[in-house]
């Protein structure tokens, strides 16, 4: 089995806060071990890192890449089934197009891990899914399928379904709509238990996971109201949830650090675009970090391309989040988001080999990535 071994570099592992000279020793898909001085072969494969700066791979909780694809336009449109308000049977995982340059661009920026996640035109998405950044199928590319069912309220559903003149056309309908999907799963899992089910539903098949407690429920919420709907609704039906965007999260923080839920911050890089977006601040992400509660960023990529992600946490450096902070959102607190923490996100013996060798500071506006290795193989050089 190949062996490599890289040496020189100020490895940032995730594990500790302060930057050290070890050497990272990777077999496979693995890494093997982290030490000052690894117990190499004589035919391991030597990367100098040279001074360089070594990280854990980059990862983004909340994306449509795939799903979304570039440089084709509408025929690469394939994030949202807006046939009806509610589509939980759907999964991301067959919409994605492994061929988009998105892929690239991720990994030329270092971002090994994605989550992909339906659109937010309907009030349940459909399932998502945990890819790599490199591979020729999706099929290779899958770390975790489905990881969590998605969902959205606020002014997404209400634009799409209520421009039809069907129900949801306000908040309450939006929130009404969910609550009865989610009734209608209770019961199909009812009928079910007792074998009264003739004919299987896929919808409601792939929503009993979410309510059993098995699979989270990632729901798009801008608004103080909206987000504060999304924990009403999670505490009604006991279902695990992580709320993604958390736009206004600032005017609601001490409800949210109450919670006991998982937040994505995103993507506070982009133009105010939409009523929901008038109240955009760092000061969501500065209040998480501040209290010391794990929280992630996204850039919900294509809004803002997958390569700015880490200058998005870059620029929250401006506004004074402790570096450390920021990039565990990226890296440790990404993987705990999507409960892969015993695979990704950090420089520890046992993990895949996910590591990113950059010019300088990962944060630093005029670093670059020397290379990028998932599972093991260099996947970009400079």
């Amino acid at each position: 089995m190949k062996q490599t071994v890289i040496t020189n570099g100020k490895v940032w592992s995730g594990v500790k806060t302060e930057v050290e000279s070890v050497e990272i020793l990777i077999e496979g898909h693995q890494i093997i071990d982290v030490a000052k001085k690894v117990n190499r072969r004589e035919d391991s494969i030597i990367i100098d890192a040279n001074g360089s700066w070594v990280t854990p791979g980059i990862i983004d909780v909340h994306t449509h890449l795939g799903v979304y694809a570039q440089d084709v336009g509408k025929a690469g449109h394939d994030f949202n089934e807006i046939t009806k308000p509610c589509t939980p049977e759907v999964r991301a995982i067959d919409g994605i197009d492994p061929s988009d340059s998105g892929f690239f661009d991720a990994r030329k920026a270092g971002v090994t891990t994605v989550q992909v996640l339906p659109g937010s035109a309907n009030v349940i998405g459909g399932e998502t899914c945990v890819i790599k950044t490199t591979g020729r199928s999706v099929d290779e590319m899958i770390v975790k399928a489905p990881s969590a069912m998605k969902a959205a309220l606020g002014e997404n559903p209400k634009s799409v379904h209520g421009a039809k003149g069907k129900m949801p056309v306000t908040r309450m309908g939006v929130a009404a709509v969910l609550r009865q999907e989610l009734m209608h799963a209770q019961d199909y899992g009812d009928r079910k238990a007792k074998g009264e089910v003739s004919m299987r539903d896929l919808g409601m098949e792939q929503l009993l996971p979410v309510l059993k407690g098995e699979l989270p429920m990632r729901i798009h919420a801008h608004r103080a109201d909206d987000i504060l709907t999304a924990i009403r609704i999670a505490k009604e039906f006991s279902i695990e949830i992580t709320i993604e965007h958390v736009t206004e999260g600032h005017l609601v923080e001490k409800e949210l650090l109450e919670s006991d839920f998982r937040f994505t911050i995103g993507p506070t890089f982009s133009a105010r675009s939409k009523q929901e977006l008038a109240n955009k601040s760092w000061d969501t992400v500065k209040g998480f970090a501040n209290a010391g509660v794990p929280f992630t960023i996204t850039t919900d990529h294509p809004v803002i391309p997958i390569e700015h992600l880490v200058t998005t946490a870059g620029y929250a450096r401006k506004h004074g989040i402790d570096e450390h902070t920021l990039l565990k959102a990226i890296t440790v607190y990404a993987a705990e988001h999507l409960h892969l923490e015993h695979r990704v996100g950090s420089i520890e013996s046992g993990k895949e080999a996910d590591v990113v060798i950059w010019s300088g500071h990962p944060l630093a506006i005029d670093t670059v990535v020397e290379q990028t290795i998932i599972n093991g193989e260099a996947v970009y050089t400079r």
